[in-house]
């Protein structure tokens, strides 16, 4: 099966749809009703993972293995049978990395890539797709960094697609499509770029 090419992928996040892969490798199209979405201006890191925070245990990077974090996201985890990430869907998500609309945020310790999580960005938006953690606390330190670059760079959405206990620590809601699809139209007429420099500020 072939990659999905950029362009579809790009006209099925701007209409709210997602690809996702079968343990056959078949692709689908999902629009969940309900949506779930994140709101970027009410989250707060839990009590737990401050100290983590401020003792700065992992290095954290924008974009500089993209294909390493979706190779992370897609290795095989104790509470799931299989995964949606196919060599297709890593091959076409490079793809859009590459045309600058997919972003990794990554954690590092002892030069190594221990955690992270990675989504597409297209102006106002953006879509989270998986995280993964190798040593604990990366993927949550990874988000609390995903979080801090979107309020910086005033971001208004941020999609995470299907409720689950992942992202319901994080402050998950659902909500129905039809608004999530009003939130996402209004929030694309925003001019915004995913600039990982912000991060410099804090």
């Amino acid at each position: 099966m072939s990659a999905i090419s950029t362009d579809d992928l790009l006209n099925g996040y701007i209409n709210g749809i997602f690809p996702m892969a079968e343990a056959d490798g078949t692709i689908y199209w999902y629009s969940p009703n309900p949506r779930a979405i994140i709101p970027i201006d009410t989250y707060k890191p839990s009590k737990s993972l401050r100290p983590v925070l401020n003792k700065k245990y992992f290095d954290i990077r924008i974009d500089t293995d993209f294909e390493g974090v979706m190779r992370g996201c897609a290795l095989p985890r104790a509470s799931e049978p299989g995964t949606w990430i196919s060599e297709e869907i890593i091959a076409s998500y490079t793809a859009l990395h590459e045309l600058g609309y997919a972003h990794s945020v990554e954690a590092w310790r002892e030069d190594r890539l221990v955690g992270g999580l990675y989504g597409v960005s297209i102006n106002g938006v953006f879509f989270g797709e998986s995280m993964f953690t190798i040593e604990s606390n990366a993927s949550k330190v990874a988000f609390h960094y995903l979080i801090q670059l979107l309020k910086l760079n005033r971001f208004a959405l941020l999609d995470t697609q299907f409720i689950n206990d992942n992202v319901l620590r994080y402050g998950a809601i659902e909500i129905p499509r039809d608004e999530y699809l009003d939130q996402l139209h209004k929030a694309l007429k925003l001019r915004r770029q995913f600039n990982g420099a912000v991060l410099s500020e804090l």
